[in-house]
């Protein structure tokens, strides 16, 4: 709903609410944000649009809510990184979780990329304030790692990114991958195998 001081909203709102962002998707998939209209959103939500706009005032609120939830989704993994762990083992698992989420999240993850190719203009502050913050934490667990001899020596920012950067890219570059490995293969399975291996290679000790 479009006040904060509303209710909370019902398990019927609830998914209402769902169903328009999964809608959305759809259309901004397609279209992407300038192409997309809340015709096309509630023609995809299977809702009328003065239904979409009882609970969204604009497609900018609709798209802000959609990579704010998507991005919750894609730092999930991020804060599960245990600093009582074992360092090999959590990087490992954050890996895992990463290349999971592109291949069950392909479109989503395609979605992101575009906004942040676009400058990010949706999401300025939250790259700035919650992400940076939750990225300051793993730096800090990692450094400590380091420090350790527990991993490694390595820049715990760039580790970080290169995960991103190795993982998205089978969801946000799916169709170039696949048709260059050809049928048979089934990139994501292929993907964790050698990843996992790239990357205990790289920071066993």
């Amino acid at each position: 709903m479009k006040n904060s001081n509303q209710p909370p909203l019902t398990r019927i709102q609830q998914k209402n609410r769902e169903v328009i962002l999964h809608g959305a998707l759809e259309a901004f998939s397609a279209h992407g944000f300038r192409g997309a209209t809340i015709d096309q959103i509630a023609e995809a939500a299977g809702l009328s649009k003065p239904n979409v706009l009882y609970y969204f005032s604009s497609k900018d609120e609709i798209y802000r809510t959609l990579l704010t939830t998507l991005l919750d989704v894609w730092l999930a993994p991020l804060r599960n990184l245990n600093p009582q762990g074992q360092p090999l083992d959590e990087v490992l698992a954050y890996v895992s979780a990463k290349l999971d989420l592109s291949r069950d999240y392909p479109r989503e993850s395609r979605l992101f990329a575009n906004e942040i190719l676009q400058g990010a203009p949706h999401l300025t502050e939250i790259l700035g304030g919650q992400l940076r913050e939750l990225v300051d934490e793993a730096v800090a667990t990692l450094t400590v790692w380091i420090g350790q001899g527990r991993l490694a020596p390595v820049d715990p920012h760039h580790l970080i990114f290169s995960i991103w950067a190795l993982t998205q890219h089978y969801a946000d570059f799916e169709t170039q991958v696949r048709a260059v490995l050809g049928p048979g293969h089934d990139p994501y399975a292929e993907a964790e195998v050698f990843l996992d291996n790239l990357y205990r290679r790289m920071l066993a000790v």
